[in-house]
C-alpha cells in the first residue's frame, strides 16, 4: 500500500504524521524495493489517475525495468493540471466551487485553494479537519460528475477514509507531485521502446485530453485510446478497454 494508506503506517489521517517523507522520490523508491523483493526482473505497470502520475514517473526512473505500461485517466499532476482542478475548472461548476471556497477561512484565502486545504486538513481542530475533508472529496464528487452514470462515492462517507484522501492529495497536488513543471512529458522519450496504450475518456474535464495527447506526441512507442463516451470516472466502456490493452501487451 502506498505511504500514509491502507495497511500502511502511520496513516495520513492521523494529525501526527509527518509527511515530510511522503513524496514521489520515497513511492518510486518503495516500488523499485518491491520488485527487488519480489524477484522481478521487468513488470508491467497499470496506472489511473494519480497512478497514471506514478507510473510514468517510475517508468522514467527505471525505463529497463518496465515491460509495458497501461495508463488511463491521463494526468501528471502538473502545477498547470492542479490549478485547473481546483480552480479553472469553477467556470463550468461554479456553484460547486463557490462551496468549495466559501469552506475555507478568511485567514487562509490569500493561499491557492489546495494550499489552504491541506493547512485545513492538518488543523489541530479535528472539526476543522473534517469540515475541510467533508468538503473537498464534496469537490471531488462535483467536477467529476460528468462521466455518464455517476453517483457519488460511498467511500467518502467515511469519516477517516476521507480525511486520509483529502490530506494525501492536497499534500501531492501543491507540491506537484515533487516534480518538475511537465516533467513527464519533457522526458516522455526515455520510454520509446517500451510499449504503452494510454486510455482516455474525451468528457474528462477534471483532466482534459490534452496531457494525454502531449505524452503521446513525445513517447513514440505508445498509442493513445480515446473513449468518446467516457469522463474521469470511467464508462462503460473503460474496464473492458484496460482488460484488452494489457491482453494486448501481454502478447509482445
Amino acid at each position: 500500500d502506498q505511504r500514509g494508506s491502507g495497511r500502511s503506517r502511520p496513516l495520513a489521517s492521523d494529525p501526527d504524521a509527518d509527511l515530510r517523507a511522503n513524496t514521489t522520490p520515497h513511492l518510486i523508491a518503495d516500488i523499485e524495493a518491491l520488485r527487488e523483493l519480489r524477484g522481478v526482473d521487468r513488470w508491467t505497470i497499470l496506472g489511473l489517475s494519480w497512478g497514471c502520475t506514478l507510473g510514468l514517473a517510475y517508468a522514467q526512473t527505471y525505463p529497463n525495468r518496465v515491460n509495458a505500461l497501461v495508463l488511463g485517466f491521463v494526468t501528471t499532476t502538473s502545477h498547470r493540471e492542479v490549478q485547473w482542478i481546483t480552480e479553472d475548472i469553477g467556470r463550468v461548476f461554479p456553484q460547486e466551487w463557490e462551496r468549495f471556497i466559501d469552506a475555507i477561512p478568511g485567514h487562509l484565502r490569500h493561499l491557492r485553494p489546495v494550499e489552504a486545504y491541506a493547512r485545513m486538513l492538518a488543523d489541530p481542530d479535528p472539526i476543522v479537519r473534517d469540515l475541510a475533508a467533508r468538503e473537498w472529496c464534496t469537490w471531488e464528487d462535483a467536477h467529476i460528475s460528468l462521466t455518464p452514470g455517476h453517483a457519488p462515492n460511498p467511500r467518502y462517507q467515511d469519516p477517516e477514509l476521507r480525511l486520509r484522501f483529502a490530506r494525501l492529495v492536497t499534500h501531492y497536488w501543491q507540491h506537484a507531485a515533487f516534480l518538475d513543471e511537465d516533467q513527464l512529458i519533457r522526458n516522455a522519450a526515455k520510454l520509446n521502446g517500451v510499449r504503452g496504450v494510454l486510455i482516455h475518456g474525451r468528457f474528462d474535464i477534471s483532466g482534459p485530453l490534452i496531457t494525454a495527447w502531449r505524452l503521446s506526441q513525445r513517447w513514440t512507442t505508445c498509442r493513445l485510446q480515446i473513449l468518446d463516451d467516457a469522463g474521469h470516472g470511467g464508462g462503460n466502456r473503460f474496464v473492458p478497454t484496460v482488460i484488452d490493452a494489457l491482453d494486448e501487451l501481454a502478447s509482445f
